[in-house]
């Protein structure tokens, strides 16, 4: 006899997912180095302590694909959008952050890469953007060579600092888009910066080389950049439909606390569209889940921030 043609019984449920979801396995794959990562990330004031004007953050993971470039560019964008003058800076050698804000880095007559390598000052490559008050020195593809090219160069962690103490005082907020490695390039980004603000996706390898990435934040802060600290930790592409996501945005406030900023960033297809528009979410789907998210992230990274001193 013929086995039955399935039904859409037989299909998974809600209420498979449910159970799934709710099986005995942990909620997050937890490094064995978590108490580590806690220690280095506690080390710094809480998330909403005021920081004076201006303030460099990096967006650093050293995980690809977990929404450093999507942060940089839209929380770029909503400061701006709030009066603060905003630069953000694409060290990513695949250039996403700068065609995301409608940047043809093929068409470049200064880049990072120059910045980086050859010294040209930061301010001859920055462009505008179609968000008043934001900017973007953008990358080139060149800038994937530049790892190599730093190795025999002087001072080479420090060609990013030189560069943007020159323009430091234009602006009110520099966002550096780091690469997905804990390369020169990374190393250089932690240099320049005072902050460095990690995206963790709520999935279940979430935490994955987050113990690496943060052993290099406490080396720069230890032999380079000792103002240098964990500000905030951003929760993004939460999935309500699952309770995974719920779980792990759990875990994660567990173990760091007040670092964790309370907004999530929510994964929507509208964030996925708006850099093939080569725009930012504000100006693409204004009204959209991502864009009202990241509004409310840049009222949290910059409320009640202090004026600038001097």
């Amino acid at each position: 006899m013929a086995d039955p043609k399935p039904t859409l019984a037989d299909e998974p449920s809600d209420r498979d997912v449910d159970r799934v979801d709710s099986s005995p396995e942990p909620a997050i794959d937890l490094p064995g180095d978590i108490d580590l990562a806690e220690r280095i990330i506690e080390a710094g004031a809480p998330a909403t302590v005021r920081r004076p004007l201006p303030r460099v953050i990096a967006i650093a993971n050293q995980k690809g694909g977990v929404g450093k470039t999507t942060t940089a560019v839209n929380l770029g964008a909503c400061l701006a959008e709030l009066g603060y003058r905003t630069l953000v800076i694409d060290l990513d050698p695949q250039g996403n952050a700068s065609t995301g804000l409608g940047i043809n880095i093929r068409a470049l007559d200064a880049s990072m890469y120059d910045v980086i390598i050859n010294d040209v000052p930061l301010d001859d490559c920055i462009e505008g953007s179609s968000v008043r008050g934001l900017f973007v020195a953008p990358a080139s593809l060149d800038l994937a060579g530049a790892e190599i090219e730093l190795v025999p160069a002087f001072s080479r962690e420090l060609k990013l600092r030189k560069a943007v103490r020159e323009v430091r005082d234009d602006y009110d907020y520099i966002l550096i888009d780091c690469p997905p490695s804990l390369g020169l390039l990374t190393v250089n980004a932690f240099a320049a910066a005072s902050e460095v603000l990690v995206p963790i996706q709520c999935e279940y390898y979430a935490l994955e080389g987050l113990g690496q990435l943060l052993r290099n934040v406490d080396l720069v802060q230890r032999n380079l950049n000792p103002d240098l600290e964990v500000s905030a930790i951003v929760l993004v592409m939460f999935d309500a439909r699952t309770k995974l996501a719920d779980q792990v945005a759990s875990e994660v406030r567990a173990h760091f606390g007040d670092k964790v900023l309370r907004q999530v960033v929510p994964r929507t297809v509208r964030l996925s569209e708006a850099p093939s528009f080569g725009q930012p979410i504000i100006t693409f789907d204004p009204s959209s889940r991502g864009a009202i998210a990241y509004r409310e992230l840049a009222k949290e990274v910059s409320g009640g921030a202090a004026q600038r001193v001097g």
